[in-house]
Parts: C-alpha cells; structure tokens; sequence
C-alpha cells in the first residue's frame, strides 16, 4: 500500500482520508511522512482512531462527515458491518436488492456534525491526495469542493454504478482529470494508461457485471510523482 501511495503523496503533503473508518490509510500514509487528516463521524471508529492515532501531532482527527454544506445530517450504523454505514438512505436502499448485501442490516442511527471539503482545506491547507470512502455520499461531498484537487479517489461499489457517474461528472466540471481504476484492495491498476472520462465510463461498464468493488483515482495531468 505504501509504494502505491506514493505515486500520489509524499513527505510533507497533506493527505485527506475521508471516511478513515479505522484509519489503515493513516496508517500507510505517515510511512510515506504525510501529515493525516481522518475524518470519521462514527463515534466507535473515532474512539479507535484517537487510541492510535491520538498522540502522534501529524495526524489530525476530524471526528465529522463530509457533505455539500455544514450542518447537522442522520447516519445510517451497521452496527456487526460498520464498514457500509451511510449518510445516504437512497444509496442504502438502492443497495439493499443486491446479493452481496443481504446479510447486512442498518439497525439504528446518529446525528453527526457535517463540514465540507473547503472548510477542511481552510483549516488544514489543500491535500496532495484525498481519499472518499463514504457509501454512497460521494456525491455530497464533491459538492462541497470549489477547486479542482491534485489527485483524489472515490469508491465505486457496482450496485450504486450511477453513483460513480454522478460523482465523475462533478470532477470532470472541475476539470482538468485523467482517471483509473483499481480493484477492491488490490492496489493495482486495472488500465496501462490514464483514462479520460468516457474512457473510464467504458472501463466502469466492464467492470460492472463482475460485482466486484474498486476505487476510481483522479489525478491532474501534472500531478504524477517521480
């Protein structure tokens, strides 16, 4: 995970991960001497993020959602599967038909405080890279970005497709992006090259029939590092 980081984040860099859950990006990131921001509005997580991370000065703890705009917003817990609870009741009931999430139960819920990503790089300066792993809320929180990032990620899960598309139309109005795709965990690129947009719409629609979830990466052509 490091080494695959380290196309996008470097010493000194601001590195965003939003939705940390229990922060293994943290945890790849300071290898590469990143200063962390993990935001996190789960309390369970956040107690376990702070246990970690708590005492270390280049780690920042936002115990916050992101979305569009500040305020107060309902989350959906999974409580036995944490990992998929959700800002975005549309995205959970659009992914409850499919197969892989029949077991999964959404028993109760929390009102969390919510920011938006220009008031996290307001307070914390702009991020080199920003991960977005939120279920479904994607969306939402490139709606509260103003400014093309150098290079971020957001999670493609093939139940929730449109969703992935919805949130490539917001970045490509931000402009300036070169996409990719790597599958769930793998940390490897599905494509030899960089995609622009309608490239990687044909790769999504590939990928979709398989089931299998991934991350869509964007970078700004000038972006790579050496």
């Amino acid at each position: 995970m490091v080494r695959f980081f380290r196309e996008f984040i470097g010493p000194g860099d601001v590195a965003f991960d939003v939705g940390a859950h229990v922060g293994s990006r943290v945890s790849a990131w300071r290898k590469l001497d990143a200063r962390v921001v993990a935001v996190e509005p789960q309390p369970d997580c956040v107690r376990i993020l702070r246990l970690l991370y708590g005492r270390d000065p280049d780690v920042a703890i936002e115990p916050l959602a992101v979305g569009a705009r500040p305020g107060i917003a309902r989350m959906g817990i999974s409580t036995a599967t944490p990992t998929v609870s959700s800002m975005s009741s549309d995205w959970i009931e659009s992914v409850r038909a499919d197969q892989s999430f029949t077991r999964v139960r959404w028993d109760s819920s929390v009102d969390v405080a919510v920011t938006t990503l220009d008031d996290l790089i307001a307070r914390h300066g702009e991020p080199a890279f920003c991960k977005i792993d939120v279920e479904g809320f994607e969306v939402d929180v490139l709606k509260g970005l103003s400014r093309p990032l150098r290079a971020l990620s957001f999670e493609y899960l093939p139940p929730a497709h449109d969703t992935a598309l919805d949130a490539l139309a917001l970045l490509e109005r931000l402009g300036g992006y070169r996409y990719n795709y790597s599958p769930v965990e793998t940390m490897r690129w599905a494509s030899e090259r960089w995609l622009d947009a309608n490239d990687l719409v044909r790769l999504l629609d590939r990928v979709r029939p398989l089931g299998r979830s991934g991350d869509v990466y964007a970078r700004r052509s000038a972006a790579r590092r050496a």
